[in-house]
């Protein structure tokens, strides 16, 4: 088809224009996470962005839509989590944004001078590269992956536990990509930019893509359904204590007199969640402020030994040299069958963790347990550990705030899937869930407002294998972090090779 017409708009429309469909990508990326669960949004939902940035936008401009589309998404995804702690994070929305547009200046005309044929590759390992590289970023973690509003869509979801989070987020990113491609490709065929050089398209790259996106999205959809499981096996009684307030939250108050009817309601709890044949028991992270195997203040190994249960929690130490944020299982004799230290302490709440580093796993007649510590379960790697040692089942002692209760159970969902492993998240008055090797919701209890909940349900128990992410780790993660490294340093290399 012959490029037809020539556009001659106001720089300001075309910039005015570039931006609104900038936001426009960002609101759809925030209307795909909780708690709007708008979902399939997410596989369309930048291709408005992608529009304005390599067509609509002046190429001098062309970082802008990006840097908005950033800016408004994370804005209204994080910014009301974080809104309550008042810190610096406060600020992430608007740091995320400039950098976006700093790393987007020379993206057109990247494009422009290699025909587009980079576009698909360098988009997808530049996002992949991204996320991997905010794995290493105590402050960051895999808030705001693209795969998490997915968590729900169990048939999907289950290729995870062989290319990780941030493999299904190469394949929505695929979708948009493709997409924009497309779209692209029919925007260059009929309108020319007066003054602006056109790019060389080749014939059929956008069909060639589009071909690649169907076999991909096919083969990936039947091997989830392939791995899917329906509930079989072993399985066990677990239940999740949320008190309707936090306990260390009181604690730090100096509100004894409400923490001493925070106790005793939880101890109830636990009675009653014994009583429905509960088997495991877990408390929320920082559920005391002394160290149970030296202080037995609440009678907790009796509360175990009287009532046959496993016992899991969270407790705080506050030394002289920082925080000791561990947790800790007491077996159905009243014996504790060891410490871990909190992983992923939140630095940007001054939270320290000094015995952090060792991961038992615990070998008892309910199957290999583990624990980790709330902010643990925004990380991949911790999970991960406790996997390799064999565990079957992980408990999730938390603390979380109003603003992240319909956000952070969702993180529990793909530690559970990357791994093979049931997790049971216990929260301090907010979000507490159980889930099933396979990503299945058995149970949950979510209150931005707080409440108090009592989850006991039947769950089965992880084969204790681990999967292929379990061995691998964040390989996709890896390999994209080297090809987003390519790019960075190899693409006036390609420009050149291109003109040869």
């Amino acid at each position: 088809m012959e490029r037809k017409q020539s556009l001659n708009w106001s720089i300001w429309v075309r910039i005015l224009a570039g931006a609104g469909l900038g936001v426009l990508s960002g609101l759809a990326f925030m209307l795909a996470f909780p708690p709007y669960e708008w979902w399939p949004l997410v596989f369309v939902g930048w291709v408005p962005m992608l529009a304005a940035q390599f067509w609509l936008m002046p190429p001098k401009w062309s970082a802008i839509p990006s840097a908005l589309a950033i800016g408004v998404w994370l804005q209204g995804y994080l910014g009301p989590v974080f809104a309550p702690v008042g810190t610096f994070m406060v600020w992430l929305p608007v740091f995320a944004a400039g950098t976006s547009y700093l790393t987007d200046l020379g993206l057109r005309k990247f494009n422009l001078h290699t025909g587009y044929r980079w576009f698909i590759p360098a988009g997808l390992v530049n996002w992949a590269g991204s996320e991997m590289i905010r794995l290493f970023i105590p402050i960051a973690g895999t808030w705001a992956f693209i795969a998490y509003p997915l968590y729900r869509q169990v048939w999907l979801i289950q290729p995870v536990s062989i290319f990780g989070i941030i493999g299904m987020g190469v394949l929505v990113m695929l979708f948009n990509y493709v997409a924009a491609l497309a779209l692209l490709d029919w925007l260059y065929q009929r309108w020319q930019w007066e003054g602006e050089p056109l790019p060389n398209i080749p014939t059929g790259l956008a069909r060639k893509w589009s071909i690649v996106l169907l076999g991909t999205s096919a083969g990936w959809l039947l091997l989830s359904l392939m791995l899917l499981r329906p509930p079989s096996g072993e399985s066990l009684r677990v239940a999740a204590v949320q008190p309707a307030v936090s306990p260390v939250v009181t604690a730090n108050f100096g509100e004894k007199p409400v923490l001493a009817e925070i106790y005793e309601r939880m101890i109830s709890q636990t009675r009653e969640a014994a009583a429905d044949g509960a088997q495991l028991v877990v408390w929320p992270e920082g559920s005391f402020l002394w160290d149970p195997q030296v202080e037995d203040r609440l009678n907790l190994t009796d509360l175990a030994r009287t009532n046959g249960i496993y016992l899991a929690s969270g407790y705080l130490v506050i030394e002289e040299e920082g925080f000791r944020n561990e947790a800790t299982v007491i077996n159905p004799q009243g014996e504790f069958l060891g410490v871990f230290g909190k992983d992923h302490p939140v630095v940007f709440g001054g939270e320290t963790s000094l015995t952090r580093g060792t991961y038992p796993v615990y070998d008892t007649p309910l199957g290999k347990l583990g624990t980790i510590i709330c902010y643990d379960l925004d990380y991949t790697d911790t999970a991960r550990k406790l996997a390799r040692a064999g565990a079957q089942v992980i408990a999730v002692p938390s603390n979380d705030w109003g603003s992240i209760a319909e956000k952070h159970y969702t993180h529990v969902v793909f530690r559970a899937v990357e791994n093979r492993v049931a997790m049971i998240k216990a929260d301090g008055g907010f979000d507490s869930a159980i889930i099933d090797p396979y990503g299945r919701i058995v149970s949950l209890a979510a209150f931005p407002e707080g409440g108090e909940a009592t989850l006991v349900s039947d769950v089965q128990s992880g084969s204790g294998k681990g999967t292929i992410t379990t061995r691998l780790g964040d390989w996709v993660g890896w390999l994209a972090l080297a090809g987003m490294l390519f790019f960075a340093f190899g693409s006036g290399w390609l420009e050149k090779r291109e003109k040869i």
